[in-house]
């Protein structure tokens, strides 16, 4: 990685305050929003082949939102129920919420669910692949609303604590049908009001939510809406959805489709959430800090160039192309953004460079700049789905640059918790 790449990366002992022999922890507070963000009927639909319409509404999407402050730092966690947002748009609506409210654009973090079952945002699923699937109309109303739930979410701060928990989920239905690495891991972090009262719950799992996928045209947030109604139908709080590292290519495999089905699927995730907190341990720590890193990925496929080129997706694409990667963490829990659908393998490989503690791996995060691959897979064609899923990919370098860049934040956090503890 070129040296010319900056980052932005926040001491913990400036976050933190701390002085010699000074161990008081900041307050914690938090606050969520949420609204929908369904599409006409009549719109693009996301997802598997071109040309298809939404005829009703299924289930509602949402735009919510997440704010965290210490006094000193806070972060937003934006999540949409959208195929995935590029960086274009992540970055319009930072802009639009720092505009709106108090907090620094480059803190805000935006995650996108991946349902198949949502609105074109990229442009790929028009009529062809000449004519974006696009309309600028509901993607003002996304921006604007996203944005408005950041305003929305920092008005509704509260004091906090975080009990965090994990286990594991999906066997045998969730598949790498790509015959390689598989992570059924489920992060968990409920934010508790100091009574124990839940304020949110955010779930961190891989799968695509594609039980729908071409086989209806109702908007749907898939098996995350089961999810979202047994999380509040049990008092945890809002229901937060963070996708996690699915290229290369992490399916459910039921054999099923129907609503039902998704539902059910979703209904057992969020049960297995509520047991696992059962035996969850609260965070003792819990300052906030964040770093962020600006990439450049080579372009190696023509077609993404092809399609910036004539307006199909209305992005800066020619031999690179611009995107991010982000860390941050709530006290020793820990959170880094993949600028795409990444491979199991790097999802695995973010996390060892983590270390302990609790780690969500946020897929889809701040880009959907499409999969990111290991090198192996523009390699060996014979791997399964090999072919595709290279087509989708920006190029070999994406993997590698991503992790170079995560390593580089992760390590800049080791070195700063290390000054920090011996400072004190």
């Amino acid at each position: 990685m070129k040296k010319t790449i900056g980052y932005v990366l926040v001491a913990w002992a400036l976050l933190s305050g701390c002085q010699p022999g000074k161990t008081a922890q900041p307050e914690l507070r938090v606050g969520v929003a949420s609204a929908h963000i369904n599409p006409e009927v009549g719109a693009y639909i996301a997802g598997d082949r071109q040309d298809r319409k939404f005829t009703g509404v299924r289930d509602s999407l949402f735009a919510k939102a997440v704010v965290f402050s210490d006094g000193e730092e806070k972060i937003a966690l934006v999540t949409l129920d959208c195929i995935g947002l590029m960086f274009p748009e992540v970055q319009r609506i930072r802009q639009r919420a720092a505009e709106l409210c108090p907090i620094d654009a480059s803190r805000i973090v935006v995650s996108s669910t991946h349902t198949h079952s949502g609105p074109d945002v990229v442009g790929l699923w028009g009529s062809d692949y000449a004519h974006s699937g696009v309309d600028s109309v509901y993607m003002e109303f996304l921006v604007q609303t996203a944005a408005r739930q950041v305003k929305n979410a920092l008005a509704n701060l509260q004091p906090a604590k975080v009990i965090t928990a994990e286990t594991q989920f999906g066997e045998p239905w969730v598949q790498n049908i790509c015959d390689e690495e598989i992570d059924r891991t489920v992060a968990i972090m409920q934010l508790q009001q100091p009574d124990g009262a839940p304020i949110a719950t955010l779930t961190n799992f891989a799968c695509h939510p594609t039980y729908l996928d071409a086989k209806f045209s109702e908007v749907s947030a898939d098996y995350v809406q089961g999810y979202y109604r047994t999380v509040k139908a049990s008092g945890g709080g809002e229901a937060f959805f963070l996708q996690g590292a699915i290229g290369g290519w992490v399916q459910p495999v039921d054999g099923e489709a129907s609503f039902e089905k998704a539902y059910q699927r979703g209904n057992e995730l969020a049960q297995a959430v509520r047991q696992a907190l059962g035996s969850g341990k609260e965070l003792s720590n819990t300052r906030l800090a964040y770093g962020s890193l600006p990439l450049q990925f080579p372009v190696e496929n023509e077609g993404w160039k092809q399609l910036a080129a004539i307006g199909t997706i209305k992005r800066s694409i020619a031999d690179s192309v611009e995107t991010e990667v982000s860390w941050f963490a709530v006290g020793d829990a820990q959170f880094a953004t993949h600028p795409g659908e990444t491979a199991p393998y790097y999802g695995l490989e973010t996390k060892r460079l983590m270390g302990g503690g609790p780690k969500f791996i946020l897929g889809l995060g701040n880009d959907a700049i499409g999969y990111i691959l290991k090198p192996s897979f523009f390699e060996d064609p014979s791997i399964p789905h090999a072919e595709y899923l290279t087509s989708m990919s920006v190029g070999k370098p994406a993997g590698p640059l991503m992790m170079e860049g995560l390593s580089q934040l992760i390590s800049e956090n080791k070195l700063q918790k290390t000054t920090l503890s011996t400072e004190q």
